[in-house]
Parts: structure tokens; C-alpha cells; sequence
């Protein structure tokens, strides 16, 4: 999922956890499934901005740096004002968009 377009709040939200938990059974499993999501959206999130700033990626010291300077601004300022990674991942939990697996459980149903 891009999580440019997502539709999480930018704010945080008081949920209920176990409504939230309902899928799993396990308050604990659910909040380690969204945690991970998080940090796999985290990352991508940071390459992505990496990527960007390398763009402007400059070793000589001049005038234009200046300029360039706001344009990276405008590149951060637009990132910080995206939702955070965690409320990006249980929007996806929430929406049935995080596919999710325990093997211990799939081992004791054989």
C-alpha cells in the first residue's frame, strides 16, 4: 500500500483494542502484527525520503546551495506532515490490508 494515499488520521486515536483483537484473540499478537507493519512502513518510508534528499546531494560549497536548502526543507516539511507509521499500519489492520500469520498456531491446528 502507498502510504502517501492513505487515509489514516494524522493525530492519534483512542481505539479499542479488543475490538481490535477480535481477529487474532490475542491483545498482545495484535499489537505485535501492527508494530511490525509500522517498522516495515517506517523504513520504506525513510528510503524513500533518503532517495530524495540524495537528489540534492551537493560537495562543493556555492551560492545555489541556498536555494536547494529550501527545496529539501520543502521535501522534510512535507514527510513530517505525513501520519506517523504506526497509525498508517493499524489503519491497514483495521481495513483487512495487513496479511498476517502465526506459525505456532498453524503447528497446534495439525
Amino acid at each position: 500500500m502507498d502510504y502517501r494515499k492513505t487515509n489514516a488520521p494524522a493525530n492519534t486515536v483512542t481505539r479499542d483494542m479488543m475490538k481490535m483483537s477480535e481477529d487474532t484473540g490475542n491483545i498482545y499478537e495484535t499489537v505485535m502484527i501492527v508494530g511490525k507493519r509500522a517498522n516495515q512502513i517506517s523504513v520504506e518510508m525513510k528510503q524513500d525520503l533518503e532517495k530524495k534528499l540524495q537528489e540534492f546531494a551537493s560537495y562543493n560549497d556555492n551560492l545555489e546551495e541556498v536555494f536547494e536548502n529550501r527545496e529539501q526543507i520543502e521535501i522534510s516539511r512535507y514527510y513530517e506532515k505525513l501520519p506517523k507509521s504506526t497509525l498508517i499500519a493499524t489503519q491497514e489492520y483495521l481495513e483487512g490490508k495487513v496479511y498476517h500469520k502465526n506459525p505456532v498456531k498453524d503447528k497446534n491446528n495439525f
